[in-house]
């Protein structure tokens, strides 16, 4: 039997009629405040990066493959679609799919306002699952049939600015080219991804609708969305596609260019790792926050107890033995607070998850909603290292105990 794990729980509750000390309450107080703070902060710094990027692969697709004189740009270099190029991306190691899709930009004119947008053209290929998920009223575009449909598929930040509904006509005007060129849309749906100022630029149509715009024969297009394995693979996929594309020697893949959404949001992904500072940083200061009050609950608990460890060491205890008897007083009183800090901290994700309280701007915070993520992963990691980062930390602390003299406390009184 251990005689300091058997000490420490007897003496872990208070006898009737006994109330547990001030300073024991502060300490469970502020473990469970400091561990209730950290969850939040790991929630949203998880949630913000799956959301993101989430959606931003939902807008753009992990990896694009366009023409190199074209990227950026807001009407791209058209690419002659060819078996060579999509055997070759096919047969990339973490490809998973791959659709042509058609860009250009316009502006759409009703009698309630004026709006630029970025008309997308897709076909049956493209993957509606990302915006089957964000469908708020109407249905998807009917694309790629054998009969080309005018459907438009408009978020709802441009709706609500423009004025529109499922089913309304909108006028579009394109620019640049020859001549001006303008066309009519049927309103087929109307999305929101929650990343408002891109849904405000982005409509999507049949393919055949925005090559036709351009003058573009059959087999001209933008380029080709590509669908990873995961969005983490989507920088090595696109390194390892432009090496390919750059050592092939055919003619249509000359000019060629892969580009990952990371580095088509350098900004929004910057800002994301920025983050991870802040994680790191509230971290470090709520660990500091709860060592500091454990590290006062445990001298007061010793001060408390020095007839109780004059007696102890009078019967011959070990000052080891006696300081692991209250490192295991500590870590009951840090984990009392780590379950009310589980508790408190995981209440609130789970209302922010269900309910969607707290609201961003998406200006600046680029989602409208705040996002929350729980993963079992980081949460027990969080919990394991906090108990053993503040028992390990009192170790020191709990050397006041060998300075205890059996001979003077035993005879206080």
């Amino acid at each position: 039997m251990d005689i300091a794990l058997f000490i420490a729980r007897r003496t872990a509750h208070p006898t009737p009629g006994e109330k547990p000390g001030v300073m024991e309450r502060i300490a469970v107080v502020a473990v469970a405040l400091s561990l209730a703070v950290m969850i939040v902060a790991l929630a949203v710094v998880a949630g913000f990066k799956h959301e993101v990027g989430h959606r931003l692969s939902g807008l753009s697709s992990h990896v694009v493959l366009t023409d190199i004189r074209g990227v950026d740009a807001i009407d791209p270099h058209a690419v002659v679609r060819s078996e060579r190029t999509e055997r070759i991306v096919r047969s990339m190691p973490g490809f998973v799919s791959m659709a042509p899709y058609a860009l250009r930009g316009g502006v759409v004119r009703t009698d309630a306002a004026v709006e630029t947008v970025m008309l997308k053209g897709v076909d049956s290929t493209f993957d509606w699952r990302f915006f089957g998920e964000w469908l708020v009223a109407g249905g998807l575009p009917r694309v790629g049939g054998g009969v080309r449909t005018k459907d438009l598929l408009l978020s709802q930040t441009l709706a609500d600015r423009l004025d529109l509904g499922v089913d309304d006509r909108v006028e579009m005007l394109f620019v640049g080219g020859e001549r001006p060129r303008r066309d009519r849309f049927r309103v087929a749906g109307i999305y929101a991804s929650g990343m408002d100022e891109l849904d405000a630029a982005l409509a999507l149509t049949d393919l055949r609708n925005v090559a036709r715009l351009s003058d573009w024969g059959p087999d001209e297009i933008s380029g080709y969305e590509i669908v990873t394995t995961d969005l983490a693979s989507a920088d090595a996929f696109a390194e390892e596609l432009d090496e390919r594309l750059f050592l092939d020697d055919d003619e249509l893949t000359a000019n060629l260019a892969a580009t990952s959404v990371v580095a088509l949001y350098p900004h929004v992904f910057d800002w994301l790792r920025a983050h991870d500072v802040n994680a790191a940083v509230i971290l470090g200061v709520m660990l500091l926050v709860a060592f500091f009050n454990m590290a006062s609950a445990l001298l007061i608990l010793v001060l408390e107890r020095t007839r109780t460890i004059g007696l102890l060491k009078a019967l011959g205890m070990a000052d080891p033995t006696l300081r692991r008897l209250f490192l295991y007083r500590a870590a009951f009183v840090a984990l009392r607070g780590l379950a009310w800090g589980n508790a408190a901290g995981l209440a609130l994700c789970l209302t922010q998850r269900w309910s969607g309280l707290v609201r961003l701007s998406a200006e600046g915070y680029v989602l409208s909603e705040l996002p929350v993520r729980l993963e079992w992963g980081w949460w027990l990691a969080l919990n394991a290292g906090t108990l053993a980062a503040i028992v390990v930390l009192l170790v020191i602390p709990a050397h006041v105990i060998s300075s205890v003299k059996p001979d003077q406390t035993i005879r206080y009184e």
